[in-house]
């Protein structure tokens, strides 16, 4: 029987790819996001997968918790289960600490921190009850490593790994799994810029990933019952330079 994969962010960049993948492993795939093109585009896609998983796409604000359950309620509805958790979504927002507001500080937190730990309390008591599930979160190489001009993003990602490992240790005895994918520079819309461009350098194998390459550890992930509390780097080796 096909798993139900909830995807927020799944819309664009990292997670579409992953939304595109669970999609090929023949999931049915609910892309949760903010911007409704970009829901019908991808949704789109999904629907040209020759799968056999059926597709859904619904608006959300993942920085609220009352918008996160109405909509996942939608998914409990329409499919009675949630199997596979991906909280994709996120933003940046490069900037010297000196240089950021209090307020920045607070979106970027409230984004990438807080709305993954709304998603994941608001699925568990469902997958609790199944007695199965899989979150998968996904953070940065910048978390680990820290970069200049990113250190609330860092901090966001940071606490994204140190929440993964806590709850992997409350919930795996109800046997549900929590990892996360640190992806190093990753082409996408959020590293097109020039600032980024001297970063290749400075990674081992010399050029930056495709999104595909962080789904792929996504779908290994969603299929390797005995990992959890685990955090994968896809980054090219980044994480071993000095």
């Amino acid at each position: 029987m096909s798993r139900v994969c909830a995807v927020f962010g799944g819309s664009r960049g990292i997670g579409a790819a992953i939304s595109k993948a669970f999609a090929r492993e023949g999931e049915n795939v609910v892309i949760l996001a903010k911007n409704v093109d970009r829901i019908e585009a991808t949704l789109e896609s999904l629907n040209k997968i020759d799968g056999g998983g059926t597709h859904t796409g619904l608006i959300c604000n993942i920085s609220s918790e009352t918008d996160v359950k109405t909509r996942l309620s939608q998914v409990y509805d329409k499919y009675g289960r949630i199997d596979i958790l991906v909280n994709s979504a996120g933003i940046t927002k490069d900037s010297l600490l000196l240089r950021t507001s209090k307020l920045e500080v607070s979106d970027l937190l409230e984004l990438n921190l807080i709305g993954p730990m709304i998603t994941s309390r608001v699925v568990l008591k469902e997958m609790i009850r199944q007695q199965d599930g899989c979150i998968i979160n996904i953070g940065s190489i910048v978390g680990l490593k820290g970069n200049i001009g990113q250190s609330s993003y860092g901090a966001s990602k940071a606490g994204l790994l140190g929440f993964t490992r806590c709850l992997a240790k409350e919930v795996a005895s109800r046997n549900i799994r929590v990892n996360l994918i640190a992806p190093g520079f990753i082409k996408t819309d959020m590293t097109g810029g020039s600032q980024f461009l001297h970063m290749e350098n400075h990674i081992p194998m010399g050029r930056f990933g495709d999104p595909t390459e962080v789904a792929n550890a996504a779908v290994f992930l969603a299929n390797s019952p005995y990992i959890t509390g685990q955090m994968i780097t896809v980054d090219g080796g980044l994480q071993l330079a000095i």
